[in-house]
């Protein structure tokens, strides 16, 4: 039995497949999980939506900020942009299966005793047990019969500082927005929710920091994605980065957790 990671798929599903079939993935053996963004931007997001909602038994993921966006459009809070060619969900006939399916996922896994798998990391203020009592606390609130009113509330880029005290739909913006959407952090906690940029490629502007630079060494080691820039470059053994830009012309990113071996499949042309 393997567990296996992939970055970002963004609607690449022929690149997924072709490293499934690379590692002879089986779905009555083996588990895959992926850190998010299964949807948007990419040609096929409709065929990678399925293939994880039919395959739930063998297949999963945390929630990006691609995948909560999607569940917006679908409940018409959001309107969806071209960019994302979201087309083909948006006009199939599962489009509410898939709403409850997603909110059903969660922000943060543990995969292992020591791997750890989120969409954008994990707020280095936190503990990972801190880290998975606020993630259970969006998941509770996705989960419940009310749970349109998080969704309306769910999408600024305020509070940007954590605080314990936080608490109703701010507490749980901010949470989605560190599990979802961070990369940059100013020394006093505060998120920068607007820079993407590559931190390898030039010195630190200010006092802005990659969120992994003020992560503290641990028993565990964190997976995620949604920083293509970093094109896998975290500079860490414990800190793994997984999307590599397949959406973007580059390549897709598999990790197998067993073996700690990395397996990679170059974008396709269109």
């Amino acid at each position: 039995m393997a567990t296996y990671v992939v970055g970002d798929i963004q609607g690449c599903y022929r690149e997924l497949m072709a490293l499934l079939e690379t590692v002879g993935f089986s779905h009555n053996t083996d588990q895959l999980w992926c850190v998010g963004d299964i949807v948007a931007r990419g040609p096929d997001s409709v065929d990678a939506l399925r293939f994880f909602y039919t395959n739930e038994h063998s297949v999963h993921s945390v929630l990006g900020n691609h995948d909560l966006n999607l569940v917006a459009v679908l409940l018409g809070h959001r309107e969806a942009k071209r960019n994302d060619k979201l087309n083909g969900i948006l006009t199939a006939s599962e489009q509410l299966d898939w709403v409850d399916w997603l909110r059903n996922q969660p922000l943060m896994h543990q995969l292992s005793e020591s791997n750890v798998v989120s969409h954008a990391g994990i707020y280095p203020w936190w503990s990972v047990d801190e880290a998975q009592v606020h993630a259970d606390e969006v998941s509770d609130a996705l989960k419940s019969t009310d749970f349109e009113h998080f969704i309306k509330s769910m999408f600024s880029n305020k509070p940007s500082k954590w605080d314990s005290s936080l608490s109703g739909f701010d507490r749980y913006r901010f949470i989605v927005n560190a599990f979802t959407r961070m990369r940059y952090c100013h020394p006093n906690g505060e998120l920068d929710l607007t820079r993407k940029d590559d931190p390898n490629q030039h010195s630190s502007q200010d006092d802005l920091q990659p969120w992994f630079n003020f992560w503290s060494s641990n028993n565990y080691r964190l997976l995620f994605g949604h920083w293509a820039a970093l094109m896998g470059k975290t500079h860490r053994q414990d800190i793994v980065a997984l999307d590599t830009g397949c959406v973007w012309g580059q390549y897709m990113t598999l990790y197998d957790l067993n073996s700690d071996n990395f397996y990679y499949q170059n974008a396709f042309k269109a």
